[in-house]
């Protein structure tokens, strides 16, 4: 049985940190994406707070397919450019997105949301999947946690 309690009076950083050593531990020597995937979205509802949608689309040809998450049911299927994940899947880089409904294209799967980040999962220079963190909370997301999910997305690579 895994206990990974977030600290309750540790500074973003270090939240970051304890998440990225609460993944290694779980995904250390398992081989199944799919469990890892799930075990990675629960632990990032775990520590990162006011998320109202934390998961994974997986790259599958040219479009992103909905992988493990925690949240209201989401879209299947994003083809490539289309909305913040798409962007994210085409460009190879992270999109912190403010405000959703200013964003051109953005494809709304729970009216709630906000705000979202989206990281790119890289392996060999190519996008494998994407880290899709949405908030029901105006820019809840700032550089250090884009910088803290762009980690977990380098730790995770070789495992999902």
């Amino acid at each position: 049985m895994y206990d990974f309690t977030p600290p309750s009076a540790a500074d973003k950083a270090e939240c970051y940190a304890q998440l990225a050593e609460a993944t290694a531990a779980l995904v250390d020597g398992e081989p199944d994406a799919v469990a890892n995937m799930a075990n990675i979205a629960a632990l990032i509802w775990q520590f990162v707070p006011d998320l109202n949608w934390a998961g994974f689309y997986r790259t599958i040809g040219e479009e992103l397919v909905l992988g493990p998450f925690i949240g209201k049911p989401a879209c299947i299927r994003i083809p490539f450019g289309r909305g913040v994940c798409g962007a994210a899947a085409v460009t190879a880089a992270t999109q912190r997105v403010e405000d959703v409904h200013a964003f051109p294209g953005h494809i709304a799967c729970d009216a709630a949301s906000r705000s979202e980040l989206v990281v790119p999962v890289l392996r060999d220079g190519r996008v494998i999947a994407v880290i899709d963190l949405d908030s029901p909370l105006p820019a809840r997301f700032d550089a250090q946690d884009a910088a803290g999910i762009e980690a977990l997305a380098a730790l995770i690579a070789a495992h999902i």
